[in-house]
C-alpha cells in the first residue's frame, strides 16, 4: 500500500525517488515506461524505487514498444540523427537510436523524435542508479510485474548430496553368489559437506524462449545430414549450394512423400531426415541464451499446443539462493496483437485462448517443455538479475552484436 501511495504522489510531482539505498543492487532493477501514462517506474522486484513524467516519440517518430535493454551509457552524448541534437546522461536502447536521456523539454506528451525524454534531475539520478543490461519494458498501457511461482521457470544448480560409497572397485564375487553391500547413514562433517555452486561468471543471463525459425531447422538439417553421409559443411542455417545438394542425395536415397510444401526444407523432408538420423520429432521451440551481450548457448524445446499463440511475456529472477536451490520471480505480459501474415507464417491460428483470457503468464509456461540436460545447463548458469522473455516472434531485427534480446512488440 506504501508502494502504491508513493507511486501516486511521485506522478502528481512528476519525478520521485523513493528508495535511493536500493541502487546498489542496481542489478535487479528494472525500468517500464507507460505510452499511454507518459510516465517513467523503476522498480526492485514488485517495489517501486522511482518515478518520473517522460515524453515519448510524437507521431511520425513513435518509440517503439517491446523488451530492450541498456546497452551504452554516456553522460553527454549528440545525436546523430538529429543535428547533434544533445542527450544528456544517455543510456541506449537500440544501435538505431532509440534511448533514454536527459531533456530540457519534457511535457508529458509525446514530443520526441522516439528516444524517451526525462527530466534533467530525474535523468541523472537514473543514470547512476542503473547499470549496462539494466531492462528496460515499453509499452502503450501502465503493466507492473507481479510474482509468479512456476515449475518451468529455473532455479539455481543444487549442490549434489555426498556419495555414500568411495570410488574404490569392488572385488568380483566368488563363484555366482552375488555381491552385497551395506551402506551405514552417518553424518558427514560439516568441513566434507558440498558447497553450494554459485556460477563461476556471476553476469546475468539473458533467456529467449520463441518458436523456431528457419534459421534453427536449416542447421539440424545440415547437422543430421552431416551425420549421414551427406556433406554440408559447417552448419550455419543458410540454404546454400552444399545445402541443397545434399539435399538433392538425400532425396535420391530416400524418397520423402510429395506435399504442397516445395521449399527445399520443407515440413516432410525435415521429418525424413529427422526420421533417418533416429531423432525422433523435429522440436518446434528454442531456447536461447545471451551473457554479457554474447550468446552462448541455443537448444531445441517443444512448444505444446503449437497452434495456439505463447504471447510475449517478461521476468526477472530475484533473491537467487545457491543454497537451497530458489529464486523468486517476478513477471509481466506485455500487449502483442500478431498480424495475420504473421499467424500464418508461424502456424499460429488462435490467439484468444492462450493470450487474452484466463492466466496467460502460466498457459504459457505451461505450455514449455525443456530437456533435462538444458535445464541444468541453464540452472547453473542463473544467478539474480537474470531475465526471460517469452514470445512468439523470434529474435527482434534490433538483436544483434552488443545487444541483449530486443523484442519489439509495436512500432
Amino acid at each position: 500500500m506504501l508502494s502504491r501511495l508513493v507511486f501516486g504522489l511521485g506522478l502528481l510531482s512528476a519525478t520521485a525517488l523513493v528508495h535511493p539505498a536500493l541502487a546498489a543492487d542496481a542489478r535487479t532493477l528494472q525500468i517500464f515506461v507507460s505510452k499511454d501514462a507518459q510516465s517513467l517506474t523503476l522498480y526492485d522486484g514488485t517495489e517501486v524505487v522511482a518515478t518520473s513524467k517522460v515524453s515519448t516519440g510524437k507521431p511520425g517518430h513513435t518509440t517503439p514498444s517491446g523488451i530492450f535493454s541498456v546497452i551504452e551509457k554516456q553522460k553527454y552524448h549528440e545525436s546523430n540523427l538529429y543535428s547533434a541534437a544533445p542527450m544528456p546522461f544517455m543510456q541506449r536502447l537500440t544501435w538505431s537510436g532509440i534511448a533514454l536521456h536527459e531533456s530540457n523539454s519534457v511535457p508529458r506528451y509525446p514530443a520526441s523524435h522516439g528516444c524517451v525524454r526525462m527530466p534533467a534531475a530525474f535523468a541523472k539520478k537514473l543514470y547512476k542508479m542503473t547499470e549496462m543490461g539494466v531492462p528496460v519494458v515499453i509499452t502503450d498501457a501502465e503493466v507492473a510485474p507481479e510474482p509468479i511461482d512456476h515449475p518451468t521457470l529455473f532455479r539455481p544448480d543444487m549442490p549434489e548430496p555426498p556419495a555414500l560409497l568411495s570410488d574404490a572397485a569392488l572385488r568380483p564375487a566368488i563363484g555366482q553368489a552375488p555381491v552385497q553391500v551395506a551402506m551405514n547413514d552417518v553424518a558427514l562433517p560439516a568441513a566434507q559437506t558440498p558447497a553450494a555452486r554459485a556460477p563461476a561468471n556471476d553476469t546475468p543471463i539473458r533467456i529467449l524462449i520463441t518458436r523456431r525459425s528457419l534459421r534453427e531447422e536449416v542447421i539440424d538439417l545440415q547437422t543430421y545430414l552431416n551425420e549421414l553421409g551427406f556433406a554440408v559443411g559447417e552448419p550455419d542455417g543458410l540454404l546454400g549450394p552444399a545445402t541443397l545438394q545434399a539435399i538433392s542425395d538425400f532425396k535420391l536415397q530416400r524418397p520423402v512423400e510429395p506435399t504442397a510444401d516445395k521449399s527445399p526444407a520443407s515440413d516432410a523432408l525435415i521429418r525424413a531426415v529427422y526420421a533417418a538420423a533416429g531423432k525422433g520429432t523435429p522440436p518446434n521451440g528454442v531456447i536461447m541464451i545471451r551473457q554479457g551481450f554474447q550468446p552462448v548457448l541455443e537448444a531445441p524445446i517443444s512448444i505444446e499446443n503449437p497452434g495456439l499463440a505463447l504471447g510475449t511475456h517478461f521476468f526477472m529472477a530475484r533473491s537467487v539462493d545457491f543454497e537451497t536451490g530458489s529464486a523468486d520471480w517476478m513477471g509481466a505480459t506485455l500487449a502483442n496483437t500478431l498480424s495475420r501474415a504473421t499467424m500464418t507464417r508461424l502456424g499460429i491460428s488462435s490467439l484468444e485462448s492462450s493470450i487474452i483470457s484466463g492466466t496467460p503468464i502460466a498457459n504459457a509456461l505451461s505450455r514449455i517443455h525443456i530437456p533435462e540436460e538444458t535445464r541444468r545447463k541453464i540452472d547453473a548458469m542463473l544467478t539474480s538479475g537474470s531475465t526471460l522473455t517469452i514470445s512468439d516472434t523470434g529474435l527482434g531485427a534490433e538483436t544483434g552484436k552488443g545487444t541483449d534480446f530486443i523484442t519489439v512488440t509495436k512500432s
